[in-house]
C-alpha cells in the first residue's frame, strides 16, 4: 500500500491557506470539527443552484433531490458496512441519540437498568441520564486513572439481568482513547442488553464495520469527518422497525425514513455525498484495485489510520519531553493502536485557555475546556482547573506543524521560567 498523497490531500481543504500574522494556520481542531474539501463546497452550491427542493415532488427538481437522499444513504451504508435502510439522517449527532434514547423509553420500565461512562461526550450519557425521570436507573463505567482507558472489570460487575442498554464511546474525544467496544458489545449481548456507540470521534480516524462490530445503534457526525454539518445514525433494521419513533402523524412510517423528523439538511447530503466520494479518492490513490466504494473506502481509512499513527509517534513522545506538561491517556507508545492522534494535556502556569488564547495568537488552532467530556474532567479532578487543552490532528495535518506546535509550547513553558514576554 503507497503512502498518503499528502500534497494533494492538503491541496483539497481551501482553509489550510489561511494565515495568521503572516504564517500558514495549523488546524489543530479536528476533534470540534474538520476542515471541508472544497469539493463538498461545491456540491452542496450546485445543489442550491440546480436541485434545491423539498422531497417527494412532482417535477425535476424534487425528484434530482429524492435521487439524491437514496445516494447518500447508500454512500453512508459504504462508509459504515451496512445498508442503506439501516441509514439515519438528523442534524447531528446529539438530536438523534436524543431522538432514540426517547424511543427506547417506551419500552423501559422503572428499575430497567441503563449503563454509560465516566469517559464519554455527554452527547451519550445525557440521553440516558433524562430516562431517570421514568425511573430508570442509569450506571457509569469507572475508568483507569492513569492511562484514561475504560474499567470494563466494572462493567462486567454492573451489567445484570436488567440491564437494558449500554452506551459507549468508540473513542474518548477529549484524550483519544480508543475503547474495546468489539468487547463492550460482547459482554452487553451476554447480558441480554443492546448497545448504543457514539463513533462520532472515531469516524476520521479508521475504518468502520458495525457489521463485524454487531452494535445495535452507531452514530456519527459527518462535521467530523471533513463533511458538513448533518448528524448519522446506524440502527439495525430490526430496531428501527420495532421501536416507535416520535414523530408528526402524517410523515412517513417506512424505515428509516420514519425516524428523520421534518424537513432535512439536503444541501449537506450533497456534500456528505462528496465527503465520501473524497475518502474513497484516497482509497483509490493507495489501492487502485480496489472493486468497489465500500473497498476504497477501507482502504482509504487504514491508510490514514497509518499515516496518523506516525503523527502520534512524534505528538505525544514530544509532548512529554517539555518539562511542565502533563499528558492525559494513553503515552505508551506500544499501545498507540488504541489511540487517536488526540492529546489531553495541562501546562504548569497556564489555565488551558490561556493556552489556547496564546497558540491561537500564534496561528495555531486547539480547544480548551472539558469538551462534554464532563464525568472524565471531574473524574480526574481537573473540572475547576478549566479542563484540558486539546490538540487533535487529523491526516491533514504533517509532522512539521507538529514540530511547530512542540517548538511554541516550550516556549510557553520558557516563558513562566524566565517571566519573559511571548511575542510575535
Amino acid at each position: 500500500m503507497a503512502n498518503l498523497n499528502l500534497g494533494w490531500i492538503r491541496n483539497q481543504f481551501p482553509a489550510l491557506a489561511q494565515e495568521i500574522h503572516g504564517r500558514p494556520a495549523v488546524f489543530l481542531d479536528g476533534p470540534g470539527g474538520t476542515q471541508i474539501p472544497g469539493t463538498v463546497i461545491q456540491a452542496m452550491g450546485d445543489y442550491l443552484i440546480h436541485s434545491n427542493a423539498n422531497a417527494h415532488g412532482a417535477f425535476a427538481t424534487s425528484a434530482r433531490t429524492d435521487a439524491l437522499i437514496t445516494s447518500a444513504r447508500q454512500a453512508v451504508a459504504d462508509f459504515l458496512g451496512c445498508e442503506g435502510d439501516e441509514v439515519v439522517f438528523g442534524p447531528n449527532m446529539t438530536t438523534l441519540a436524543f431522538s432514540i434514547s426517547r424511543a427506547i423509553a417506551r419500552e423501559l420500565q422503572a428499575g430497567d437498568e441503563i449503563i454509560v461512562t465516566k469517559l464519554d461526550h455527554y452527547a451519550n450519557v445525557s440521553p440516558w441520564q433524562a430516562l431517570k425521570e421514568i425511573g430508570v436507573v442509569v450506571h457509569a463505567i469507572d475508568i483507569q486513572v492513569e492511562d484514561c482507558t475504560l474499567n470494563l472489570a466494572d462493567l462486567e460487575r454492573l451489567l445484570n439481568e436488567r440491564t437494558r442498554l449500554v452506551a459507549v464511546g468508540y473513542a474518548s474525544n477529549a484524550v483519544g482513547t480508543i475503547n474495546d467496544v468489539a468487547t463492550v458489545v460482547q459482554l452487553a449481548h451476554q447480558a441480554g442488553a443492546m448497545v448504543f456507540v457514539d463513533a462520532v470521534h472515531y469516524a476520521p480516524h479508521g475504518v468502520m464495520d458495525v457489521r463485524s462490530l454487531d452494535c445495535d445503534f452507531l452514530t456519527c457526525s459527518a462535521y467530523k469527518f471533513f463533511g458538513p454539518h448533518i448528524g448519522i445514525l446506524y440502527g439495525k433494521r430490526e430496531h428501527l422497525a420495532r421501536l416507535r419513533p416520535y414523530k408528526v402523524q402524517p410523515a412517513s412510517d417506512e424505515v428509516p425514513s420514519r425516524w428523520e423528523t421534518g424537513t432535512q439538511n439536503y444541501e449537506g447530503m450533497a456534500g456528505l455525498l462528496e465527503t465520501i466520494h473524497y475518502l474513497a479518492e484516497i482509497g483509490r490513490q493507495v489501492s487502485p484495485g480496489a472493486s468497489s466504494r465500500r473497498a476504497a473506502l477501507i482502504a482509504g481509512m487504514n491508510a490514514i489510520r497509518t499515516y496518523e499513527q506516525d503523527l502520534s509517534q512524534r505528538l505525544i513522545p514530544g509532548l512529554l519531553e517539555i518539562p511542565g506538561i502533563k499528558v492525559y491517556g494513553i503515552i505508551d507508545r506500544d499501545r498507540f493502536d488504541w489511540r487517536t492522534p488526540t492529546a489531553g494535556i495541562q501546562i504548569d502556569g497556564y489555565t488551558p485557555r490561556e493556552a489556547a488564547e496564546a497558540l491561537g495568537d500564534r496561528g495555531i488552532f486547539t480547544w480548551n475546556g472539558n469538551f462534554y467530556a464532563l464525568g472524565l474532567t471531574e473524574t480526574l479532578g481537573i473540572e475547576s482547573s478549566g479542563g484540558l487543552l486539546r490538540i487533535g490532528c487529523v491526516h491533514y495535518n504533517t509532522i512539521a506543524e507538529i514540530d511547530r506546535l512542540l517548538n511554541e509550547l516550550d516556549a510557553l513553558v520558557n516563558r513562566v521560567k524566565t517571566n519573559a514576554s511571548f511575542t510575535h
